[in-house]
């Protein structure tokens, strides 16, 4: 057996030593887990995702290759990567690079034959913490100690969303869409296309004037990374225009829904990263959802503002939707684009043209 030339260390002291792929560099980030089965192009290349080191709870990844369509992004954005096994000869006749080798041309190292497994089980029962690739010979002591000057990262939203405004238009279109760009995903603003939905992706920052210009039918707040508190921005550009536009978030953009309304959100202990089990409280439907998030939105805290809690996560009852009925303003803390995962819940953009509609016919 070949010698181990790197490992993981996290936070708490454990050390996994495995092989070293994609970018040979050092990283240190927050380590999350995500249990999807597919979707890993998708994952890397999700903005919510920006400098994270991602352990994959399915054992192969890398097995149909990447395919330069599929990124949610124009690039991986993901800190580093950790699986039981890398799969160098994938079988897609859509692949045009490895796993290996696009995170190698953008700079994101990955080790791989760790034992993942313990890392999710040490993540959920300890909680969130960061960790480092670093070189198998490179002693403990050192390696913590990089952890622990290694800055926390701060203003992600600002490193992800546009500089400028952009378009994307469909023919014959019946709504135009301001979409405020936190880390926005490309298959966002394709079920908006497909929808008949010309959208306007702004900057996080851009001012309430700017976005009334463009006399949007509705605004959309789109996922990302980081923390929620951060972004008074937007918080004030829904409690400017909630009850006079349709508002729909999703992910990051259901939190600042929440704190828009006097709602307050907080870090989760291993945050939800991958497939889980939801429940529409209205309906008693029950979706498999795509979920990458770190903060929750404080159930207590909706006492006394107008926000109805709308969906459940059926593992641990935290808040996975919310809405204002009167506002025509809602949000869902899961992924209904389904990149990656299931489709079950994409009839929630489906319900945000519906709004669309009434305001044109009002």
């Amino acid at each position: 057996m070949k010698p181990f030339n790197k490992k993981l260390v996290l936070e708490s002291g454990h050390e996994f030593y495995g092989y070293g792929h994609g970018a040979d560099v050092e990283r240190v980030g927050e380590i999350v887990f995500n249990t999807s089965v597919v979707g890993y192009q998708e994952i890397i290349s999700d903005p919510s995702c920006l400098g994270q080191i991602v352990v994959m709870a399915y054992p192969l990844i890398g097995n149909y290759g990447i395919t330069d369509e599929d990124f949610e992004s124009k690039q991986p954005l993901v800190g580093g990567m950790v699986v039981r096994e890398c799969n160098e000869n994938p079988s897609n006749f859509r692949y045009t690079k490895t796993f290996s080798e696009t995170l190698d041309e953008q700079g994101i190292p990955c080790i791989a034959g760790v034992d993942t497994r313990m890392i999710v089980r040490i993540i959920r029962d300890e909680g969130a913490q960061r960790g480092a690739i670093v070189n198998a010979d490179m002693p403990l002591e050192e390696a913590l100690e990089l952890i622990k000057t290694t800055p926390l990262p701060t203003n992600q939203v600002q490193q992800v969303s546009c500089r400028k405004r952009r378009f994307s238009r469909t023919p014959n279109h019946k709504y135009d869409i301001v979409a405020v760009d936190c880390g926005i995903k490309h298959s966002i603003i394709s079920q908006f296309n497909s929808r008949g939905c010309n959208v306007t992706v702004v900057p996080y920052n851009t001012t309430l004037d700017e976005i009334m210009a463009f006399n949007p039918d509705g605004i959309f707040i789109s996922n990302g990374p980081g923390n929620p508190n951060e972004l008074t921005e937007v918080v004030e550009i829904i409690r400017a225009v909630k009850g006079k536009i349709p508002v729909f978030g999703i992910s990051l953009g259901m939190e600042l829904i929440a704190l828009a309304y006097g709602a307050e959100c907080r870090k989760m202990k291993c945050g939800h990263h991958g497939g889980a089990a939801v429940r529409s409280l209205e309906s008693g439907r029950i979706d498999m959802t795509a979920q990458n998030h770190s903060y929750e939105v404080v159930a207590e805290s909706l006492e006394g503002t107008n926000l109805t809690i709308t969906h459940v996560n059926i593992p641990d009852s935290s808040i996975e939707g919310v809405e204002c009925v009167e506002d025509k303003v809602y949000g869902v803390q899961f992924h209904p684009e389904s990149a990656p995962g299931p489709q079950d819940s994409t009839y929630l953009f489906d319900k945000f043209i519906k709004l669309m509609e009434e305001k044109q016919n009002a």
